[in-house]
């Protein structure tokens, strides 16, 4: 494995590192949760689901304006970087399922056990991040060695 030391950005990488560490801080002050994207984009999904009114999802709502929002503010300041994928269509569906049910299955996603649950020092966030990166090691050396 060599480093594409041309497009390495330790920069813009812990800059990037900062501003989630800053949203996912001011998330927890502000609203008294953790800010993981499963639970942030679940508790609005189920409350439409139920009929219920999203009025007492404002905060989890902001929250994902943002995130949709950033690429676009972004670009007021430095170009996107150009899109691309290394799967099929299929390929990427699968994933995405298989990503969806370890999020059900370990009770939360990267970005909250990840970001949010190890920064509590949370022993569950860690097994769950020790699982979900074992296994994409082990994805990622079946793909390029057994199949690549």
């Amino acid at each position: 494995m060599t480093l594409d030391w041309i497009h390495f950005t330790p920069g813009a990488a812990l800059a990037g590192g900062a501003l989630i560490g800053l949203a996912s801080a001011l998330f927890l002050l502000g609203s008294g949760r953790i800010a993981g994207i499963a639970g942030i984009v679940g508790e609005p999904l189920k409350a439409l689901v139920r009929g219920q009114s999203l009025a007492p999802q404002a905060t989890r709502l902001l929250f994902l304006l943002g995130l949709l929002l950033s690429p676009w503010l972004w670009r007021l300041a430095a170009e996107l970087p150009a899109r691309q994928a290394g799967a099929s269509t299929m390929g990427l569906i699968v994933a995405g399922l298989l990503v969806g049910f370890g999020s059900r299955l370990g009770n939360g996603c990267t970005s909250g056990h990840g970001v949010c649950g190890l920064s509590r020092l949370s022993l569950r966030s860690l097994v769950n991040v020790l699982v979900f990166m074992g296994a994409g090691f082990a994805t990622v050396a079946v793909m390029r060695h057994l199949l690549g």
